[in-house]
């Protein structure tokens, strides 16, 4: 479906507006920031969820390149974590439960016996606080959370701040920060589902994608490494050279069977630890939309929307199916407190998390 953007925005500037009333009776707020291009942002304070992308196509013409939800329901209950912040832990704890300092922390289990993405309520249901702020070119918006020790298991009480920005380069930046009273472990990202003809569009795997990594991390049937880091070349996770999902995610291979398709953290190619460089890109021939990602992270999850039902709608009145979109999420390693060889996601008292994250949106007309 094709959408302009909202004219009564400013070209740079944030508005806000009621979005909806949870089952508790907590009103919602939706806040939209607009760049000079007139790409669009737009997210909630429940869970920080980005509801809309919207970029242009080589023609100039406008559509929202991330899933949304049809309804409130359809937020508060959030399947799939459309668009969300994600913590304590994005992606995958083997066992639900890890060792820190001698001792066993339990998880809540949600996930064929692991914890995904946070526990049973993760960062993407808590509602966020969230302040506007100006920064040189780009227009940012802080949004700020406290987890409290012991939530879902995890040690510590955890200070969160994230910025979402947006200039007009037309990239939207995440940059996330934290510090904890205790020794933790932390590993945060944003899930948000693309698909650049359009999320009303269908099908994603005529997409070109194209990941920076010599290597990645075999797993299991539920998902969690199993500790190797493995080269790419000659399996279906050889993205190095731009090729269709459809190439790939049709293999008979081990993984993308296990997998119903790619789902798997990609090792990134990094000169050093921290390094801001370029993760991923993904190309829509028909539209000419492309998606550039760079990260500090270490890792990508690259993620084909497996388990797309059919069970979620967006606003478009369509219902998404399984290969409808994709995630690339910036992210350590799954399972990383039980992988000692992975690299660290431990943050201790008096020290700073800190990460960053780049969606850059241009055309194969520059």
């Amino acid at each position: 479906m094709k959408q302009e953007p909202d004219d009564t925005t400013a070209a740079m500037g944030l508005s806000h507006r009621p979005f909806g009333t949870l089952s508790s009776g907590k009103t919602l707020t939706e806040y939209r920031m607009r760049n000079a291009a007139g790409i669009e942002i737009r997210f909630l304070d429940l869970g920080g969820i980005v509801t809309v992308m919207l970029a242009p196509d080589r023609q100039g013409r406008f559509a929202n390149v991330t899933l949304d939800h049809a309804d409130m329901a359809g937020y508060e209950e959030n399947p799939g974590h459309f668009g969300a912040l994600i913590g304590r832990f994005a992606n995958r704890i083997g066992g639900a439960a890890f060792t820190l300092g001698g001792k066993t922390y339990k998880l809540e289990a949600n996930d064929h016996g692991n914890t995904l993405h946070g526990g049973l309520v993760g960062f993407d249901r808590a509602v966020w606080e969230v302040t506007a702020a100006q920064s040189g070119h780009a227009l940012s918006a802080v949004l700020t959370h406290v987890s409290p020790d012991g939530d879902e298991g995890f040690p510590g009480t955890l200070k969160v701040e994230v910025v979402y920005s947006l200039n007009d380069d037309n990239e939207f930046r995440i940059d996330y920060q934290a510090v904890t009273t205790a020794e933790t472990v932390l590993n945060l990202t944003n899930h948000a589902y693309f698909n650049l003809a359009g999320n009303d569009q269908g099908s994603v795997l005529d997409h070109i994608v194209q990941i920076f990594a010599e290597s990645y991390t075999p797993v299991d049937a539920t998902g969690i490494p199993t500790g190797d880091i493995a080269p790419v070349d000659g399996t279906p996770l050889d993205l190095r050279q731009p090729k269709p999902i459809a190439a790939g995610i049709r293999v008979a291979h081990p993984q993308i069977l296990m997998q119903k398709g790619y789902d798997h953290n990609w090792v990134l190619d990094k000169p050093g630890p921290h390094a801001m460089t370029l993760a991923a890109r993904a190309y829509e021939p028909r539209s000419g939309r492309v998606l550039e990602v760079e990260t500090t992270e270490p890792g990508l999850q690259f993620y084909t929307g497996n388990y797309l039902g059919g069970g979620s709608a967006g606003t478009a009145g369509v219902a998404y199916r399984q290969s409808d979109a994709f995630c690339f999420e910036t992210q350590h390693f799954p399972d990383s407190p039980n992988k000692p060889q992975f690299p660290t996601t431990v943050l201790l008292p008096g020290h700073i998390f800190r990460s960053s994250t780049v969606y850059r949106f241009k055309t194969d007309r520059g």
